[in-house]
């Protein structure tokens, strides 16, 4: 009991109370407030819900694509058919597929690269360069996201027609190379993850702002610039609205060719389901792949700032 005055001393009468009645033997409290403890049972639970939610339209997509109409007239059925390969020859059959999705990789990639290199660079210029009137700018760019993409079809039609790139893939690539989305998320980024005397003291070195921005800002910004580019390719590959208006029949993006199933009177549902199956496949593989890297760049990137 000779700690009991040293804890009094320094901690109060309180804990030398707590200490004495703990006794010699008694375990320390852990630090942290329960940082420590795992996940109970309401925890997994939550999650595994919110993930079966999640794959259910997969699932049901990919069990109404394995029936025919026969089958599906009588009711749907709970377990799924063996006639999926069959209905995905149709999809083969009926439209250009590997074509659609080749335009489809395309713009997407293009997309989604440009946006990662112009927003960063926007967001850069933002988060670290003083000049007049940077705040109203940036809130001027935020702004733009409150207009509706409706407004600007007709306007943008035309300028595609006059510049002769209707029907054309760059006439879905130019429009789509930087977002304002994407501007505010790595400029949010860059203020709090990039310190100023970083900056200071490579310029102090001798180089230019592009070099800082190139071996300080870009390697810096990675984590989110991860996370945009994911967020990008999904949204340009299932994007439907524009490209329908812009491009031919003929040299479709995945979306615009999977509507061209269902054109006629008589709508094959199995087989657009399993189309949307189809089209779905690219982007399961994308997070599967990608989703380990963006996860650990994500931690990087938390414990440098």
């Amino acid at each position: 009991m000779s700690s009991i005055p040293m804890i009094e001393q320094t901690a109060g009468k309180g804990a030398a109370k707590a200490a004495a009645r703990r006794g010699p033997g008694a375990r320390k409290p852990r630090s942290g407030h329960g940082s420590a403890r795992r996940p109970g049972f309401l925890t997994y639970g939550f999650l595994g819900a919110v993930l079966l939610a999640s794959l259910f339209p997969l699932y049901w997509s990919f069990l109404v694509g394995s029936h025919d109409n026969t089958v599906l007239s009588r009711g749907i059925p709970l377990l799924p058919g063996g006639n999926f390969l069959a209905n995905a020859a149709k999809v083969f059959d009926s439209i250009p597929f590997w074509k659609a999705m080749g335009n489809s990789l395309i713009v997407s990639c293009v997309t989604a690269a440009s946006v990662v290199v112009f927003s960063t660079l926007a967001g850069f210029a933002f988060a670290k360069l003083r000049f007049r009137g940077s705040k109203g700018l940036l809130v001027f760019v935020i702004a733009t996201m409150a207009v509706p993409t409706q407004l600007g079809v007709v306007p943008l039609f035309i300028v595609m027609s006059k510049l002769g790139w209707t029907g054309s893939l760059w006439a879905v690539i130019i429009p789509g190379v930087v977002t304002a989305f994407g501007v505010f998320w790595m400029t949010q980024y860059l203020r709090d993850a990039l310190p100023d005397e970083l900056i200071e003291a490579v310029r102090m070195d001798g180089a230019s702002m592009i070099q800082a921005f190139w071996y300080i800002g870009f390697p810096a910004a990675r984590p989110a610039a991860a996370m945009l580019a994911l967020f990008t390719f999904v949204a340009t590959w299932t994007n439907f609205f524009w490209p329908f208006i812009v491009l031919d029949p003929s040299n479709p993006t995945l979306p615009v060719a999977l509507q061209l199933l269902q054109a006629a009177h008589f709508v094959d549902y199995s087989v657009v389901l399993a189309g949307a199956v189809l089209a779905t496949v690219p982007l399961l593989l994308l997070f599967i792949a990608a989703g380990r890297q963006l996860v650990s760049g994500i931690m990087q990137g938390a414990v440098k700032g």
